[in-house]
């Protein structure tokens, strides 16, 4: 099966060539890509345990530092762990500079399709002509507040001794409780329904937002970050653009975020937080919002820039971040041996704000798998106040409690 993988990986880094490559820096102090034919670094390991008894729950226990590799040197890394059961884990760690989600699972259906002897069913695009700047550029006043150039940056924070660490852990929810926490996400005026992945971060919102223990915690600030992909958006009805985008390889990523008084979130009602949620994700999720998201990025260059609400120093109440990993195509990365018992993210991004990311359930559909990387204070609160409806990953939830 190795000897399978590896092959394949040869052979969708010709058309993937950017993840073969290293990252430099220009004479502007710039990131950039070499297009080296560095090539991967590709770890082989063995793991005395049977897929079934893995810790899904706690990543950090059995995933980190064990079964997912370090990317020291290059853009991507894996690692592939065969099972005392005869399964194999393969993780891949890379850099989000060079690619997001959307392109990296491009990636993985292909290294599959390569597996299988299939033609590629996308092959991917790097024009980066896609996203030039306009001239003159314009943009929104809301781009400074939503991002950060590093020389505006406040002092880091000093970490105080006992702080509450970030930990990670896979919950499962099923379509029966995604309904429900629409329905209470929904408020009586809305024409529409709020979305799952609102609703979801919506009722979560609530949930941080009561963790908050520090002095006058009430009148603190709760900041929540929902990730909106640029390419559907950039498309805007425009055939061609919508082809080209489809296969576009990079970020086209941009991180709205709303703010508010603790007090508010725990004690208005979660219809009120869905549609602050919709409100923030709406002013986002516009061709002109990530037209002016690119000549942002131009009229700040050769500096790089952070987002305000991961920034040390700028939010004094708890803050997170919430991705949706819905078009992981778990189902698709099937390397000629079946199609996976789970497919999940695993971000310890080492950001101060938490991260949280769902994903569909490789069994029932409709159901989702929900990584969470919070603070342990967080977590335990989500674990108390909403055990009905995040309950922790197990190979029954997987159907393997019957695997050899």
């Amino acid at each position: 099966m190795v000897r399978v993988l590896k092959e394949a990986m040869a052979q969708a880094l010709v058309p993937y060539y950017a993840f073969a490559g290293e990252i430099l820096s220009n004479s502007l102090g710039e990131a950039e890509l070499l297009c080296n034919n560095r090539g991967v670094d590709f770890l082989e390991a063995y793991a005395d345990v049977k897929l079934q008894d893995l810790n899904l729950y706690n990543p950090d226990e059995s995933i980190e530092g064990k079964l997912a590799p370090t990317r020291k040197h290059g853009v991507l890394s894996v690692q592939v762990t065969e099972l005392k059961c005869g399964g194999i884990v393969v993780a891949c760690t890379f850099d989000h500079r060079i690619a997001d989600a959307y392109s990296t699972n491009m990636f993985l259906v292909s290294w599959a399709e390569m597996a299988q002897s299939k033609p590629l069913s996308v092959i991917p695009s790097f024009r980066r002509s896609l996203l030039n700047p306009r001239h003159p550029g314009s943009y929104a006043l809301s781009l400074d507040h939503m991002y950060v150039p590093i020389s505006a940056l406040p002092p880091p924070k000093v970490p105080q001794p006992g702080a509450d660490p970030l930990i990670s852990r896979l919950y499962y929810v099923t379509a029966e409780k995604l309904s429900l926490l629409q329905t209470l996400a929904t408020s009586k005026s809305s024409s529409y329904k709020r979305t799952k992945l609102e609703s979801l971060s919506a009722f979560l919102w609530k949930i941080v937002a009561k963790s908050a223990h520090m002095e006058n915690a009430n009148q603190k600030i709760c900041k929540m970050s929902v990730v909106v992909d640029g390419r559907k958006r950039l498309s805007s009805g425009d055939e061609d653009m919508t082809t080209a985008m489809a296969s576009y390889f990079g970020n086209v990523l941009s991180f709205p975020f709303g703010e508010k008084i603790v007090n508010d979130l725990k004690e208005k009602p979660l219809s009120w937080v869905g549609d602050e949620v919709h409100d923030f994700l709406e002013a986002a999720m516009t061709k002109e919002h990530f037209l002016g998201l690119i000549d942002w990025v131009e009229a700040h260059r050769p500096e790089p820039a952070a987002l305000n609400m991961c920034c040390s120093g700028n939010s004094d109440g708890p803050g997170f971040m919430v991705s949706s990993g819905q078009r992981f195509p778990v189902t698709k990365v099937d390397f000629g041996w079946g199609k996976p018992a789970l497919g999940s993210y695993h971000f310890p991004w080492g950001a101060e704000v938490g991260y949280v990311m769902p994903m569909p359930s490789p069994t029932v559909d409709g159901d989702w798998v929900v990584y969470m990387h919070l603070l342990k204070a967080q977590i335990e609160l989500i674990e108390t106040e909403a055990a009905d409806i995040f309950s922790p990953l197990t190979a029954d939830h997987l159907n393997l409690l019957n695997a050899d």
